[in-house]
């Protein structure tokens, strides 16, 4: 007889040194607050054993990689497969003469602090970017006239068939809030290039960013980062939230989902919004500003996983 698929998973992972759970909530780890399970999840102990574990799964299995879930929105029906979200044993944070050597799961204000700390400068954009590493080398983050292109040296990845790799800063062909990372890939960890500068001086500027970030996003709430993509200058000479704005969608509600008062390029979880309530308002933002603007925006929040289906 063909093996089921769970048996598939429970045989694939007799060996692992990880964490493997079945049907694990995924919602509350999203800085939304929404979504559904993931029908497997597993936290690998190491680059080694991730990659083991890589190389024995099933081809047709599907593999989502999760990292601090701060510009994601799973869907209400959660994620089939197997979802991968790197823990402890991806933290470690080594300061080197001009650089840092970091985790894939460390914050990126994690990271901005122990460069303060060493007395490295050039990192603080850090700060002011919600998420883990993994996460930012992907999307190519940025904030306050700097990003990951900017700083990174290289990254070390497990691919897909379970290959551990080093790219360098070039390999990864990074563009505005994306990267060249192979499809399927885990970014386990980073150099970050960083110069000597004086530890009070860096503190300054991450405390004058975070008091930016403050007083004109909605840090505080169930959000995510930046819902849209800004256009290309070449489409549009105004940034994602003018569009939103001059479209009259500042303070939309759809459900328990709501376009920011403060920040309208955010979307707010209320205090019980749904998954779909928070998609469905993002789609009424973008078909707005389309018909008022002539703009069609992108989305720059992930949205993943499968729509809950209706009861009757």
């Amino acid at each position: 007889m063909t093996p089921t698929l769970d048996e598939m998973v429970r045989h694939t992972f007799a060996q692992a040194q990880g964490r493997l759970t079945s049907q694990a909530p995924l919602g509350a780890r999203t800085w939304f607050r929404v979504g559904g399970n993931a029908e497997w999840l597993y936290q690998p102990a190491d680059a080694q054993d991730l990659a083991t574990i890589m190389q024995r799964l099933p081809p047709e299995l599907p593999v989502t990689t999760l990292g601090a879930c701060s510009n994601v929105i799973i869907r209400d029906g959660g994620i089939e497969g197997l979802v991968i979200r790197l823990a402890r044993g991806f933290a470690a944070i080594e300061v080197e003469e001009n650089a840092l050597v970091v985790g894939g799961v460390c914050l990126d204000a994690t990271v901005a602090e122990h460069a303060a700390a060493a007395g490295l400068g050039g990192l603080e954009f850090l700060s002011g970017i919600p998420g883990a590493i993994g996460g930012a080398v992907r999307m190519n983050a940025g904030a306050y006239g700097c990003d990951i292109a900017s700083v990174l040296d290289w990254a070390e990845i497990v691919t897909r068939d379970g290959t551990l790799l080093r790219l360098d800063n070039a390999a990864l062909r990074f563009g505005y809030r994306r990267s060249g990372l192979p499809e399927g890939a885990t970014v386990t960890r980073a150099r970050l290039r960083a110069n000597p500068a004086n530890p009070a001086d860096i503190t300054a500027r991450i405390a004058e960013i975070r008091a930016s970030r403050e007083s004109t996003q909605p840090v505080r709430a169930r959000t995510g980062g930046s819902t849209f993509r800004n256009p290309d200058p070449a489409v549009s000479s105004r940034k994602a939230w003018e569009l939103i704005d001059a479209a009259g969608c500042r303070g939309l509600r759809m459900g328990e989902a709501q376009v920011s008062e403060k920040h309208c390029n955010f979307l707010l979880n209320l205090g019980h919004a749904t998954a779909a309530d928070l998609e469905g308002l993002g789609e009424e933002v973008r078909a707005r500003v389309a018909q008022h603007c002539g703009v069609s925006l992108q989305w720059e929040i992930k949205r993943l996983g499968k729509t809950k289906a209706l009861e009757q």
